[in-house]
């Protein structure tokens, strides 16, 4: 299983916008991003830390590998 840094919620998003995925709106703590041409919409936690198990399931939702996150960051 590839490694996962611990990140905070801001960095995650970040991460995101650099693979193409934009800020919709932020309603609360949770911070929610779209891609064009994508289902999807991730629901990324404005924390501190985001937990290992949250971050794998928006990585799986975006349809990228943990290698190609990891990168972008």
């Amino acid at each position: 299983m590839p490694f996962l840094p611990s990140l905070s919620g801001r960095k995650v998003v970040r991460a995101f916008q650099a693979l193409g995925w934009q800020v919709a709106r932020q309603r609360g703590s949770h911070i929610i991003l779209v891609k064009e041409g994508q289902n999807a919409t991730l629901s990324v936690p404005d924390h501190k830390e985001v937990a290992k198990g949250t971050l794998r399931s928006l990585i799986r939702a975006a349809g990228i590998t943990v290698d190609e996150f990891v990168q972008s960051l």
